[in-house]
């Protein structure tokens, strides 16, 4: 079963072209791994701050695997100076 994710990030205003260097990366990276079928990255129109990811997973597993690359702990240890809050993670399935 694919496994759909929708991450939203809010960056600190001093903080929006550091941010979106690591995300762009992460995208880079992400798009290589063998269980991402989708992963896109989108920023806000009225609000520049706002970062939106769309992900689908083949599998659960695939998606534990991509939270264990290195690109994505470096985000997690960035993410408290870059972002103004704590990322909003929501898991779905297709109806």
């Amino acid at each position: 079963m694919s496994i759909y994710l929708t991450a939203i990030l809010k960056s600190k205003t001093d903080k929006i072209q550091d941010l979106k260097s690591i995300l762009d990366n992460m995208v880079l990276n992400t798009r290589k791994e063998e269980a991402c079928e989708k992963y896109e990255l989108q920023q806000g129109l009225e609000d520049e701050t706002v970062f939106i990811f769309h992900e689908i997973w083949k599998s659960k597993e695939g998606l534990d695997a991509h939270n264990q690359q290195s690109y994505i702990k470096e985000f997690a240890e960035k993410a408290p100076e870059l972002l103004e809050e704590p990322a909003k993670i929501y898991l779905a399935k297709s109806v």
